[in-house]
């Protein structure tokens, strides 16, 4: 089964490049992929239905979840109409689109992906497996609702799905999850098998019966029933082959095989029957009655689907043999119908342009076999005899007569079965009628020719539909093991007296109550299509019944309505306000937590202030207090950071003091990294700090301020009190030298104890490198790195105007050409700066120490696995080498230095990252598993080299590719917007001496107003 996912997701993610060579014709290869599993399928129908086909592989053993998937007789039926419609259905799309359509690799790729969900969901027997597979369908849904993507209805539609089924599927989420807690298994087969024994424990009963209803719950929102049925309708915006395979065979079938599945376990809860009988019925005859109000063909088939759906609920819900029987009997023939008269409405659209009935006319005559293949589907979904429908309706009433409630419930059931069958043949009829019939005083509609293969996949589900009515034993054969597995586990639960009643489905079963109540619904049907223009007026006198997607439009404007309420009095653009309500929030749950008194303060012992070996501490504690009150005083933003910054060195001073000096060495880097960030970009805003926080506002920031401070430093102490267990850490030096080959503790547990912790931490450095600078510098999207014209300027993505990237290209050529003449290549662009942003000290010192500081970070990359250093050390160091040669050279002598890409940078360090951590994988180790290599080099003797290195190598690309980000972005390019708004102001004094002294210039002429003609006006040197 796991080769069958897998090839299905490989293809769907190669569907973009394969759409690209071969064309519209490409869905002829993705149709081969669910076709091929469809042969596979076949060939395992003896093992699935005899002992079953289970395959497992731990996910998260310490919580029991696991990746199990299981093919028995219910999830074979399933799999065989998912891969065998899927497949017919994108060999349809290979003549629904045309061959200029847009996003087709996507599309195909889509649908290829939701057959293979589709099929993870059928045979997952792990509830988190399944609840992953429901959600992959739930988004791949939304996107091919959305298909159309400049189109408000299908956007609006394919969020409405999306908010709907998502809602159902996280209360299913957790009824799963009471469930799995309940039975102390997440295996959905060993749940059921427990579920009738836990139900009747009290300490079992309640989560039990209350996790079966969730369950439903989300069963109900998948397959569109009452309250939820109103998206199913307005999904009918997508495409039409998306119609036919997600509304009809596939998606929509989640919910009802979700019942069919949990029915024989779950049955006897205390609001199952009432819950799916109820909601079924009531969803069955709303259904039919709102498909007979709609003109669009296409909206009558997806009002037919949701009263279908509601039939199919009901009769799985009920837990019997006869009831399982007859409800996957009903499912197989469903999927035949509906989706064979969904591809008729595509076809019918696709050649005539429109799906409204009451233009529709002469359809017949123009195309026969289209005709008469929307017949024999109607006349399947109406439920004739000697077809698939009928066979399977027999059976449903047959169920519902027998079904196991009493009283008055019985007889409702069955009026509800008979008013909604009798509802679907008039909507069936009034398909047929509307779709193909020649209308009075209607101008027959013109119909462009169809070829066979458009054809092809409604006709050949028509006629299965057709043989399905006339040889019943295949399907028999098919679903009878599922009812007799029903029939087992009853008989095992109730002493054996329900084993072995298993009925079997045949093309007639004589006289009796299912073929009456069948011809009541045909006379009723009959009558109601007859009279199909006074039950129009009847039914425009009587209104709509409850709009249910208006209540849900009401309920989604409630709030928005309260998100802006709450926005505007939250969000207020104060960085003031937001500060409050974080720190009182932050400091008022410690103190709420201490005050409770279920934590204890630290006794003797426990707390040491100073350490009377380190007479420097107070000296440094000092200082660091005077920083702080020195920052909150300050009026100058760059004092304010200074004295931030003095607070920072001043806690790697104690780092040091206490002999941790890898942290001593990381808080002293970041610190002059972050202290660089901020002056960058300080140099856009004011020089002043102004205090906008005066009067009754200061008390309370001093307030917050002192709360939040007494709050950090009790539950420090706290915590320190309250360890009752040895400290995990203890072991860390064993472990590092032992499992990770070095004798740095600290290095070691970042980047193999700790692996998955630092692979986090970097990935979230890249995502806010890329993200934050490219939300504040973004101009153009698109790039072309083959042009000139698209010089990078900062993160992935990130390009210029053409006309200031031809000028920073002239610029850079001359400064090249400055570098070159005075000898100093390395240092390209010290000349190209104006006098006054000089300095040749700096620029001196800069010569004689970035080489070095290089050089030192590649020791501290490769040195901190034994000693003090490390790949995050590393990286700092050498970003600050970049910065400084930034400040000597500015911005070209930046591009200079650093020309790939930041973006480029980071990838390469995720990607290498990633890497270290995969390839133990295919030596049969773990996930970020280390390997130590003992080797003999030439020159450097014995070397120990473990592969964790490689990790750390990862961590020092993306270290340097965020500084290179924050260069680029917060240096370089405020750079080019200072020299932008220098230029604009020369242009515009020149303009306004123009004005004012307009004799005064004539005299000079060109060239002679005192600066050389073109000269540039930002302080280049043009010597």
């Amino acid at each position: 089964m796991l080769p069958v996912l897998a090839l299905h997701f490989a293809v769907a993610i190669g569907a973009p490049w394969i759409f690209r060579r071969w064309g519209r014709g490409s869905f002829f290869a993705l149709a081969a992929v669910p076709a091929g599993s469809l042969a596979w399928l076949a060939f395992q129908y003896p093992a699935a239905y005899s002992s079953g086909i289970s395959e497992t592989w731990p996910f998260i053993p310490e919580l029991g979840v696991e990746i199990a998937l299981r093919l028995d007789p219910l999830a074979w039926t399933m799999s065989l109409l998912i891969l065998g419609v899927g497949a017919l259905v994108l060999l349809y799309c290979s003549r629904y689109f045309k061959p200029g359509d847009a996003g087709l690799g996507g599309f195909g790729g889509q649908m290829l992906a939701f057959a293979g969900a589709m099929f993870g969901l059928v045979t997952a027997d792990d509830l988190i497996a399944l609840f992953v597979f429901w959600e992959l369908t739930t988004v791949l849904s939304y996107l091919l609702i959305g298909y159309a993507s400049t189109r408000l209805a299908a956007r609006r539609s394919a969020l409405q799905a999306l908010v709907v089924t998502t809602a159902g599927g996280l209360a299913m989420l957790v009824g799963f999850i009471l469930l799995g807690a309940s039975a102390g298994t997440y295996r959905i087969s060993t749940i059921l098998e427990r579920a009738p024994e836990l139900a009747a424990q009290p300490a079992t009963a309640a989560p039990v019966a209350v996790g079966a209803l969730l369950a439903l719950v989300g069963a109900l929102s998948k397959s569109a029933l009452i309250p939820f049925h109103f998206w199913l309708p307005a999904a009918m915006a997508a495409p039409t082959p998306v119609s036919a395979y997600l509304h009809a065979a596939a998606m929509v079938k989640a919910g009802v095989y979700l019942v069919a599945r949990f029915a024989p376990g779950l049955a006897g809860t205390d609001f199952w029957l009432p819950v799916v009988l109820g909601f079924g019925i009531a969803t069955m005859v709303l259904g039919g009655y709102r498909a007979l109000r709609q003109t669009d063909i296409k909206l009558i088939l997806a009002f037919g689907t949701v009263s279908q759906l509601g039939f199919l609920v009901a009769v799985v819900g009920l837990g019997t043999p006869e009831s399982a029987l007859a409800g996957l009997a009903m499912v197989v023939a469903h999927a035949l119908f509906k989706a064979a008269l969904f591809l008729v409405v595509g076809i019918i659209d696709h050649q005539t342009g429109t799906r409204d009935l009451r233009r529709l006319s002469g359809v017949f005559r123009r195309s026969r076999a289209l005709g008469w293949t929307a017949a024999l589907a109607a006349a399947s979904m109406a439920g004739l005899p000697l077809f698939g429908g009928f066979v399977a309706k027999e059976a449903v009433l047959e169920a519902f007569a027998h079904a196991p409630v009493g009283g008055a419930w019985a007889g409702v059931v069955l009026a509800g079965a008979v008013a909604g069958s009798a509802l679907t043949v008039a909507y069936s009829a009034r398909f047929v009628w509307g779709a193909f019939a020649r209308k009075p005083g209607v101008e027959d509609i013109p119909f462009t020719p169809i070829t066979p293969l458009f054809v092809a996949s409604p006709a050949v589900l028509a006629l299965a539909g057709l043989a399905y009515g006339v040889w019943p034993a295949a399907v028999d054969a098919w679903a009878g093991p599922y009812a007799e597995q029903v029939a087992l586990g009853a008989g095992a639960h109730d002493g054996g007296a329900s084993a072995g009643a298993v009925p079997h489905l045949a093309v007639f079963h004589g006289l009796g109550l299912p073929l009456a109540l069948s011809a009541v619904s045909w006379l009723v049907g009959a009558v109601l299509f007859a009279a199909r223009s006074a039950v129009a007026r009847a039914q425009e006198l009587l209104g709509p019944p409850v709009d249910a997607e208006r209540s849900y439009r009401s309920i989604i404007g409630a709030l928005d309505d309260a998100a802006i309420w709450v926005t505007g009095r939250t969000q207020r653009g104060s960085l003031y306000f937001y500060l409050a309500v974080i720190l009182t929030v932050a400091a008022a749950v410690p103190f709420a937590v201490l005050i409770s008194g279920t934590v204890r303060m630290p006794g003797e012992g426990q707390m040491v202030l100073l350490d009377p070996k380190a007479p420097l501490q107070p000296v440094i504690a000092l200082a660091v207090a005077v920083g702080a009150l020195a920052a909150v005083r300050a009026n100058k933003r760059f004092l304010a950071v200074l004295m931030v910054s003095i607070t920072g060195y001043g806690i790697a001073l104690l780092f040091a003091l206490q002999g941790a000096p890898d942290l001593a060495l990381t808080q002293m880097l970041v610190e002059t990294i972050v202290l660089v960030a901020f002056i960058l970009g300080m140099r856009r805003l004011p020089p002043q700090l102004r205090d906008r926080t005066g009067g009754r506002y200061r008390a309370v920031r001093i307030v917050v301020a002192l709360a939040f401070g007494s709050a950090a430093v009790l539950a420090g102490l706290t915590a320190m009190a309250a360890r009752t267990a040895t400290p995990v850490s203890l072991g860390f030096p064993e472990l590092a030298y032992s499992g990770g080959g070095g004798l740095n503790v600290v290095n070691v547990t970042l980047v193999d104890i700790r692996a998955w912790d630092t692979f986090g931490e970097i990935s979230v450095l890249a995502l806010a490198a890329t993200g934050i600078a490219s939300l504040i510098f973004v101009r153009l999207r698109h790039r072309d790195l083959g042009s000139v014209d698209s010089v990078e300027t900062g993160s992935v993505g990130r390009v210029r105007g053409v006309e200031a990237l031809s000028r920073d290209a002239a610029e850079l050529s001359v400064a090249r050409t400055f570098a070159t003449l005075a000898r100093d290549a390395w240092l390209v662009a010290g000349r190209t700066l104006a006098p006054e942003r000089r300095s040749i000290i700096f620029e001196v010192v800069t010569r004689l120490v970035f080489h070095s500081m290089v050089i030192v970070s590649v020791y501290l990359l490769f040195a901190g696995h034994n000693f003090p250093g490390g790949g995050f050390a590393g990286g700092l160091l050498a970003g600050l080498a970049l910065t400084i040669r930034y400040l000597a050279g500015g911005r070209f002598e930046l591009r200079e230095a650093a020309s790939a890409s930041p973006g480029a940078i980071l990838g390469t360090g995720l990607a290498t990252a990633a890497l270290a951590g995969a390839v133990p994988l295919a030596f049969g180790g773990q996930v970020f598993q280390s390997a130590i290599v003992e080797l003999w080099l030439p020159v450097f003797g014995d070397v120990k080299f473990v592969t964790s290195t490689i990790f750390d190598i990862g961590v020092y690309l993306v270290v340097v590719g965020l500084v290179v980000d924050v260069l680029r972005s917060l240096g370089a390019r405020v750079d080019e917007q200072i020299d932008e708004d220098q230029r604009r102001e020369s242009k515009a004094a020149a303009k306004r001496a123009e004005r004012e002294a307009p004799l005064m210039a004539a005299p000079f002429g060109p060239g002679r107003s005192g600066a050389p003609e073109g000269a540039e006006q930002n302080g280049t040197d043009q010597r």
